[in-house]
């Protein structure tokens, strides 16, 4: 078999579950996984023939896929913020969205936080709470010059996939195996400091908006990461503000991804906590997706 007849292959397969656009994207990402092919190459030489060990490999996949497996876990990895990262069923796979949040973050503030730290240091310290695959942290470490970055987590298995990809990615990351939700809000400061800033993408789809989300997603990626009751859904936003509150420097800024329904929700509570200058933001969809805010002066 040729890459010709493997195109149509896929389209024969996987036409009743995916639409064309998406098959033709799981095509060129496994010829490129698997071959070592650009797209570019496949266009020029479509007859290029397959060994019988890769299409072997390439109807494993397709049987993967019509079981809504993610392409990135067939794959191993992912691409965010121009890095690639390692994914699996620990962590969840990044998203776009997640990568405006990381732009936002390295274009806004720091250096001017860097400049007004009373110690004169150039470093700014971050902390990112729930770092999963530690995509966010790690792309931090990696754009934003002078910072010293740490990761907080309750998954030891996220936290192992994360050290692999801070490794991979040759970043010093400091990582932190702890329960926020009962994670004392003032803590030793002789073993921690104060951040800068806090950044977290928390767990915020609330159950009854399961419904509105993709099987792949719900049949294989971590619902400790994803969920949270009805009943309580800014239970996370609740704790890291509290935590936040004691933890940044002064003048620090707060970011969050967010749950586009309850986006002026999440403001409200900032703001009842002693944040200002809140500001939502859209992502590329339009959708009320981010929001900053900063620690506000008790004096």
């Amino acid at each position: 078999m040729n890459l010709l007849q493997l195109k149509s292959l896929f389209i024969d397969e996987l036409t009743d579950t995916y639409p064309k656009e998406e098959i033709l994207s799981f095509y060129y990402l496994l010829i490129e996984g698997l071959l070592h092919l650009q797209k570019k190459e496949v266009f020029l030489e479509p007859t290029i023939k397959l060994s019988t060990q890769h299409l072997s490999e390439f109807k494993n996949s397709i049987a993967l896929l019509k079981q809504e497996k993610p392409i990135q876990h067939l794959l191993g990895s992912t691409e965010f913020c121009g890095f690639t990262f390692k994914v699996n069923e620990n962590v969840l796979i990044p998203r776009p969205e997640t990568e405006e949040l990381v732009h936002w973050i390295c274009s806004d503030r720091i250096s001017d936080i860097s400049n007004q730290k009373d110690s004169g240091s150039s470093q700014t310290s971050i902390l990112d709470i729930g770092t999963g695959s530690g995509c966010i942290a790690i792309s931090l470490a990696k754009k934003c010059p002078n910072s010293e970055v740490s990761a907080l987590d309750v998954s030891k298995n996220a936290l192992i996939t994360a050290k692999e990809n801070a490794i991979a990615n040759d970043v010093a990351i400091h990582f932190i195996e702890q329960d926020i939700l009962n994670f004392p809000i003032k803590f030793n400061t002789t073993v921690f400091k104060k951040y800068d800033i806090i950044v977290s993408n928390p767990p915020y789809v609330r159950e009854m908006e399961k419904q509105e989300m993709q099987n792949n997603v719900l049949q294989n990626e971590p619902h400790l990461a994803l969920f949270v009751d009805n009943d309580n859904p800014l239970l996370f936003y609740n704790k890291i503000a509290e935590f936040a509150k004691e933890n940044l420097t002064e003048n620090g800024l707060i970011y969050f991804e967010i749950n586009q329904y309850l986006a002026s929700e999440t403001a409200t509570l900032l703001e009842q906590k002693g944040f200002n200058r809140i500001e939502i933001r859209e992502d590329i969809y339009g959708n009320k997706r981010m929001l900053k805010a900063t620690n506000k002066s008790n004096l």
